[in-house]
């Protein structure tokens, strides 16, 4: 057996390989049973709110033992047991409500007499160990769910076990079966499955079922095996760090990627209603249609996977659309909007979100305010970034959606905030001191004697910084020394009236780069972003730009200080880049 079967089987279909009613064996490496009145009863609610609709109970997983002639079971112990337990209570002889119970069984490789137990739970034996107590308290709670229908009961124990054995495919509670390879190792599944919580997940249980459908059906080819192949195929595409983080603006995190394909299909059937995605929607979604049409659902998987690595590889629409999830956009809804629309159609949709989602005129561009507008001017900046990589038609270069994901992305101030704003830290004031140093050295049109005499100033509040008993009110020093140096390393001609937090001040950075360097002077900021950059940390294009003065006319070239004149350049750069593809409204307009 290569690949594990999944399907869904009414209760009363359980069985063994050799078609007789099954024995499923409960390995030692397995706790006991221990449901309590909570989960029983839960049980009980759902299958008499199905009304004989067809209900999935989660996965039981076995993996067949021809030595023992039984299944191991390796997850479903304890809704198997429940189970048993209420068709035991339905055939008590003292109620005399059923003839027959479960037609299957329980075995333990450790817990001799639990089997025996199940057969007939009395409340004298229970004490004996805490396997009987537990089985003893769902039998228990079992009794009193049964009990609240008062002279119904009987009744209702027949809707229960019609819904347990109902043969009808569509109709009646269902297990859904997962038989595992054998050679798969069975401790290691239960742990993942039992100890670590981590589920079967939907891509599992639809492989499993697609499989199965897909083998030796009447008058078709068996395409099982090309299947699995092609599936493995899109999964490793998908794990290509750029692709899926444009589509997912996530890092590498989810255990199957496929699943997306699969959520977007799924979603196009019935949309999970709330905020979080019910356990198992996908698949339940989808297994009718696995079921009747295996091919044509695997179809439609595989031109889902076209479309993404078509996208991908469509420089401008891997930027549009990767700006458009990494803002929050969800992928399927684009897959869905995108359906049916020619190219030119669909450029012209996607322009049309980028622009609905800012809804900016050219003068609200330039009043962006990194207090009262900080998540729109991301948004901003991170366009900015996007288009100006994306509308270099002779490059080959991508913006990288991976780094998005992976980064922290704050907005930086390129000329830094006031001298205030910066937390007592005496190991960062130090950093902050040594590079405004460096910076004071190299600017040559300093007057030598102002600029010796701040560097004797920041010689000595370092020094003071090195030294315990110098620190006592050295805040003032510091902050009166770091004002000096920020006079002499901005430009003159930008007054007090020029707020410092617009978006002309502004660019996007990993908010991992330390405080230091956030309330550094721009010629510090300048050095230390060039070695990031040189060493391999990823510096978007535009912030790039800024620190190397790239938006600047040339006659207005300096590289100590951003100036009023490199504000307006950038700027005037943004309205250039944005109403490329008109993103931004005419002023006065509404959208």
């Amino acid at each position: 057996m290569d690949e594990a079967i999944l399907e869904p089987l009414s209760v009363g279909d359980l069985r063994g390989a050799d078609g007789e009613p099954a024995t499923f064996w409960v390995p030692a490496y397995q706790r006991g049973y221990r449901w309590g009145p909570r989960e029983v009863q839960k049980l009980l609610d759902d299958i008499w709110a199905s009304e004989g609709k067809a209900y999935y109970l989660q996965p039981v997983v076995v993996k067949w033992r021809a030595d023992r002639n039984s299944w191991e079971l390796i997850d479903g112990q304890q809704r198997l047991t429940t189970l048993f337990l209420i068709f035991q209570y339905m055939k008590d002889p003292e109620r005399g409500w059923k003839r027959s119970g479960a037609d299957y069984e329980l075995e333990y490789e450790t817990r001799p007499g639990s089997a025996g137990f199940l057969l007939q739970p009395t409340k004298d034996l229970a004490p004996s160990n805490i396997d009987f107590h537990h089985i003893w308290m769902a039998y228990e709670s079992i009794d009193a769910w049964f009990s609240k229908h008062g002279n119904r009961a009987e009744h209702a124990a027949g809707r229960i076990y019609d819904y347990l054995l109902d043969p009808d495919p569509k109709r009646g509670v269902k297990v859904i079966w997962y038989q595992a390879t054998e050679s798969l190792d069975s401790i290691e599944l239960f742990r993942r499955l039992n100890v670590g919580r981590i589920a079967l997940t939907d891509a599992e249980l639809v492989k499993a079922r697609l499989l199965s459908s897909s083998k030796g059906r009447t008058g078709l080819a068996d395409r099982s095996d090309q299947i699995a192949a092609q599936w493995d195929g899109i999964e490793r595409d998908l794990r290509e760090p750029e692709l899926w983080a444009f589509v997912t603006r996530k890092h590498q995190d989810e255990a199957t990627h496929i699943e997306l394909l699969l959520d977007t299909l799924a979603d196009r059937i019935e949309k999970p209603k709330g905020p979080h995605r019910p356990s198992h929607h996908t698949f339940e979604t989808l297994r009718e249609w696995i079921v009747e049409d295996p091919q044509g659902f695997w179809d439609d998987v595989v031109k889902l996977h076209s479309l993404i690595t078509g996208w991908f590889d469509d420089r401008d629409l891997f930027h549009k659309i990767g700006y458009l999830v990494a803002i929050g956009r969800a992928f399927p809804e684009l897959v869905e909007s995108a359906a049916g629309k020619t190219k030119t159609e669909l450029h012209a949709f996607l322009d049309g979100l980028v622009r609905k989602h800012l809804r900016l005129t050219v003068s609200d561009l330039k009043g962006l305010d990194f207090e009262k507008n900080y998540a729109k001017a991301r948004d901003v900046l991170l366009l900015m970034n996007v288009e100006t990589v994306r509308q270099r038609a002779t490059s080959s270069e991508k913006y990288s959606f991976r780094a998005h994901a992976t980064g922290d992305w704050t907005l930086e101030h390129i000329h830094a905030q006031n001298a205030g704003e910066m937390k007592r830290d005496y190991k960062l004031w130090a950093e902050w001191l040594d590079r405004q140093r460096k910076e004071l050295l190299a600017v040559r049109d300093l007057d030598p004697a102002h600029r010796d005499e701040l560097l004797d100033e920041i010689a000595d509040v370092w020094e003071a910084t090195q030294d315990e008993k110098r620190r006592g009110g050295l805040a003032p020093r510091f902050n009166a020394v770091r004002s000096r140096v920020e006079m002499a390393l901005s430009d003159p001609s930008v007054g007090a009236d020029v707020s410092v937090h617009s978006i002309s001040n502004l660019a996007l950075l990993d908010g991992g780069d330390n405080s230091a360097l956030s309330n550094s002077t721009f010629a510090a900021k300048r050095r230390e972003l060039l070695v990031r950059d040189r060493d391999g940390s990823y510096i978007p294009a535009c912030t790039r730009n800024v620190f190397l003065k790239h938006y600047t006319k040339s006659e207005d070239q300096q590289l100590y200080y951003w100036s009023g004149a490199d504000r307006e350049d950038y700027l005037a750069e943004m309205v250039r880049v944005l109403s490329e593809r008109e993103y931004l409204l005419a002023d006065g307009s509404v959208e």
